[in-house]
């Protein structure tokens, strides 16, 4: 070891002391003393510093360098300075050295004895514990290195010998085999087990993202290409990432999706030990064409009103939201037009059923459904660590993230860029408590773009967010109760008949086959005709502009680029590019229709219809019939909370929460200036509800949500009067 550039993780993993890395530091139990005796699971308190070797235990005081640590454990200067070495005598040493139990072991884990032979696994002592030993060579056919696997008495590391070797191929020989099918796998044991199935095999020595992009150029050309990585989040990062590699360079490619029963992290040899498969069906059964080919032909342009129709399988009424969810759902594959949702309704009203239910037509690798999560919890649990900058990157390109339940808007405060599509890559700094009591600054990039979906019981909006956002809520209508309490029976009576029938549907079948075809598709860019009549229809529609409107046109422009790529197929077509027609812009128009009203009030349509089927109704029965000379000297009558809460309670039959009324609901609809509030004149102590005069009220329905069956004439807010 070179005491001028200090590799305190390899001294300590030689000494067989267990660690974890936190940014620049390694931190370990206190061995110097017995202070960390009464320490839980990794805590320590024992810090090194990766760059000068240099330590500090925060409990004892015990302080030094890499000089008075190798003094601690009896190693002298040359000690630390010797170099490891590495010959193919020491790879024949180990070789021999094989005890019966280690070749008993492989021997269970599926490998024959022609193998561990030819490949001369081995064993022996390295870094003061026992350890198969694998030995790797170089594309010259020198050994290299050893990839270490601990003996399974006394642990699951892996390792190389000697520290600090580079990825290397696993093994270079395989790749020159004229005529036969080649499988790239994960790992070392799993490629010499199938190489004692008698199938060809190799593997990069240093996990699934380490294939190196120049060793493709070795394969040859007329090879068929099969990868099997490991059954988890990494290993399928991985697979597609290889197969975008061996795609570009020429090879036929296969990807193999090892079957559920494997388990969660399973690989091959699960496959072949644990449920006893064959080569056959990991060829056959398991194997698909890269990149996916699925057969267009058996799809015809797709109308909303059949999108409502096949979505009303599992999701009664709602017909608005639905369309809209699924919408938002698609523009995840869109390259930069995906737009944001946010339920906001209270509890049990389906709210989070919607997008759920939608999502379950979605490959589930693009979807994320995440239920309570703070702010900093997000980044932590999404984020993968970046060694060379020092952070965590999120990467969101193409996904679907449905936040379930969420109790307040922080994480939303947060996610403002992403959101807002500032930037394809945004920088973003949290803060952490460390062990030291502190604060410790740590590095987010967040990539890509999302669609969004918030679904939270609270009704409070901050503008800021409710700009970025369509603004739904589900219906709570008579019918629509019925209707679930109908389906929830029959699912729940016979599940497997349910299932069995909703997953037969030829149309549900066919709508989750298109969505997989849409996604392999690869759109980039969408482009729209005749965008001059946009501009006329928005403008005609929204005489008075609000700054919001700047984000509500970019959401009906995602609405329009989402109709298109449903029916991508049917589309003006150059390359990547598409372009969206007269009819995806009327089906927007026709949608942004509907749902348009709670985005112009920045208010959740729920709240809107509270103001429409219990506040207009209950102030228009109070002054109804009244003397028109009384009426003269008194002015109209104002609404008491407490007639208010009643109205609530006859027209969807539960009490409304007093203090959600006073605190949230009355404000925003005041806010909104759809009422006003007016101190009782009899009365100081109570406040009285007016409806605004700052609006009249037309006969146009806008919105199918606000079906109730309350008789209701004033349908939605016009346009201002003048007084």
């Amino acid at each position: 070891m070179n005491l001028n550039k200090p590799k305190i993780k390899e001294y300590l993993t030689e000494k067989g002391v267990s660690f974890r890395e936190s940014g620049i530091e390694l931190i370990t139990k206190c061995f110097f003393n017995d202070c960390d005796r009464d320490s839980n699971g990794d805590e320590g308190h024992l810090y090194f510093s990766v760059e000068t070797g240099q330590y500090d235990c925060k409990k004892c005081g015990e302080k030094g360098n890499l000089i008075t640590l190798a003094k601690h454990f009896g190693d002298t200067i040359q000690t630390l300075r010797k170099t490891n070495v590495f010959n193919v005598e020491l790879v024949e040493k180990c070789h021999q050295a094989l005890p019966p139990h280690i070749r008993e072991y492989l021997h269970r884990r599926g490998l024959i004895d022609a193998v561990i032979d030819e490949y001369k696994l081995g064993y022996g002592q390295f870094y003061r514990k026992p350890w198969i030993t694998i030995p790797i060579k170089d594309i010259y056919g020198n050994y290299s290195f050893f990839k270490l696997r601990q003996d399974p008495a006394f642990g699951n590391d892996k390792i190389t010998y000697p520290k600090g070797a580079e990825a290397q191929l696993y093994d270079w020989e395989n790749l020159t085999k004229p005529n036969i099918p080649l499988i790239i796998c994960e790992g070392e044991m799993d490629r010499l087990l199938l190489l004692s199935k008698g199938v060809s095999a190799i593997t990069s020595t240093h996990g699934a993202m380490t294939f190196k992009d120049e060793w493709v150029e070795k394969i040859r050309k007329d090879k068929k290409i099969y990868i099997c990585f490991d059954n988890d989040e990494a290993g399928k990062k991985g697979s597609e990432r290889v197969a975008k590699i061996i795609e570009n360079y020429g090879c036929e490619t296969h990807i193999i999706t090892l079957p559920e029963e494997v388990g969660e992290k399973g690989d091959i040899t699960d496959y072949f030990i644990k449920l006893e498969g064959s080569v056959d069906d990991l060829f056959g059964k398991y194997a698909k064409e890269y990149p996916e080919r699925i057969d267009t032909t058996q799809f015809s342009p797709m109308s909303s009103e059949q999108i409502v129709d096949t979505l009303g399988l599992t999701i009664k009424y709602d017909a608005e939201n639905k369309l809209a969810t699924f919408l938002c759902e698609l523009s995840a594959y869109t390259e930069n037009s995906q737009f944001n949702i946010s339920y906001n309704a209270p509890s049990s009203t389906g709210k989070s059923y919607i997008p759920t239910e939608i999502a379950r037509l979605f490959p589930q690798d693009d979807v994320m459904e995440i239920a309570y999560c703070s702010p900093t919890a997000f980044f932590h649990d999404v984020g993968q660590y970046d060694k060379e900058k020092n952070g965590y990157l999120v990467d969101l390109s193409h996904k679907i993230l449905i936040f379930l339940d969420q109790p307040h808007n922080e994480l939303l405060a947060r996610l403002r860029p992403l959101l807002s599509h500032d930037k394809k890559e945004i920088a973003i700094k949290i803060t952490d408590k460390t062990q030291k009591n502190g604060t410790k600054t740590k590095n987010i990039l967040l990539r890509g773009y999302p669609s969004v979906i918030f679904c939270t019981a609270g009704l409070n909006i901050d503008e800021q967010e409710a700009t970025r956002f369509l603004l739904l809520s589900p219906e709570v209508s008579q019918d629509k109760i019925q209707q679930g309490i109908s389906a929830t029976i029959r699912k729940e009576a016979d599940s497997e008949n349910f299932v069995s029938w909703l997953e037969e549907n030829p149309d549900r079948a066919l709508l989750k086959e298109r969505i997989r075809a849409i996604k392999l598709e690869s759109i980039k860019e969408i482009n729209i005709t005749s965008y001059e009549k946009i501009e006329e229809r928005f403008l005609n529609k929204n005489k008075i502009l609000k700054p919001r409107h700047q984000r509500d046109i970019k959401r009906l422009l995602s609405l329009i680029k989402s109709f298109a790529i449903l029916n991508v197929w049917w589309r003006e077509r150059n390359g990547s590019t598409i372009t969206a027609n007269e009819d995806d812009i009327n089906d927007a128009f026709k949608l942004w229709d509907k749902i348009s009203v709670s985005q112009e009030l920045n208010l959740p349509p729920y709240i809107y219809n509270l103001y429409k089927e219990v506040i207009l109704p209950a102030w228009e029965a109070k002054n109804n019939n009244r003397n028109e000379t009384f009426e003269e000297l008194t002015g109209k009558l104002g609404l008491s909370r407490q007639e208010l809460l009643e109205k609530h309670f006859e027209v969807y039959g539960r009490m409304l929460d007093s203090h959600q009324l006073r605190q949230q609901i009355l404000p925003m609809l005041e806010t909104a200036g759809l009422i006003v509030q007016e101190q009782d004149p009899n009365d100081k102590r109570k406040m009285m509800i007016f409806p605004s005069s700052l609006y009249q009220l037309s006969g146009v329905k806008r919105n199918s949500e606000t079906d109730s069956g309350v008789k209701n004439t004033e349908e939605i807010i016009g346009d201002k009067i003048d007084f």
